[in-house]
Parts: C-alpha cells; sequence; structure tokens
C-alpha cells in the first residue's frame, strides 16, 4: 500500500481525523494543542489521531494529499476541513460542533 493510500484510509475509516504533531495527551506543538482542544470543547468524544512525527512519509506526503501545507490537519467525514486557525473559527462560530455531532451521529 502506498502512502497516499495509507493516508486516504486513515481518512476515508474513521469519521474524524487530526493529523498532529504529538499525541492528544501530549501535543507537540501549540496548533495541535488548540485543535485538540477545539474538538473536545465542540463535543467531539472520540476522534482518531496520527501522530506526524511518529510517521515521517505521512508528514512528507499528507499536504500532497490534501493541498494543505501545514499541520494539523482536520478531516471530518473525509472531507479537509483545515488547520488550527479555521477549526478555531468554526469552534467560535459554533459550527463544529454541528459537524461534530453529525459526524457522531454517522459513525
Amino acid at each position: 500500500m502506498s502512502v497516499l493510500e495509507r493516508i486516504k484510509a486513515e481518512v476515508e475509516g474513521h469519521p474524524i481525523v487530526l493529523f498532529m504533531k504529538g499525541t492528544p495527551q501530549f501535543p507537540m506543538c501549540g496548533f495541535s494543542s488548540r485543535s485538540v482542544q477545539a474538538l473536545k470543547s465542540a463535543g467531539a468524544s472520540s476522534f482518531h489521531t496520527v501522530n506526524v512525527l511518529e510517521q515521517p512519509e505521512i508528514r512528507a506526503n499528507l499536504p500532497r494529499y490534501s493541498d494543505w501545507p501545514t499541520f494539523p490537519q482536520l478531516f471530518i467525514n473525509g472531507e479537509l476541513i483545515g488547520g488550527c486557525d479555521i477549526t478555531v473559527e468554526l469552534l467560535d462560530s459554533g459550527e463544529l460542533a454541528r459537524m461534530v455531532a453529525e459526524a457522531q451521529k454517522a459513525a
């Protein structure tokens, strides 16, 4: 399986996926930490994460897959939502809570 196929399997295999630096318990950058907090604040009871620091081939190829250059990257229902700034904006507007609820209901 190619690295792009592995990324696609991660994105399509979970309703909410956050490609981040570190883990939710031990984020390795402030943007990843804020994204995890935003998801939790939006009511995400569980979500799948991929630590790109432990998987350099995913870190190198995810920007090509998503056409998004930075980390973290949030996908909901297979669709790229964006990075930290967009995730926090969606939380502030209430939209992230709606998206999370729909994704968890469909799971």
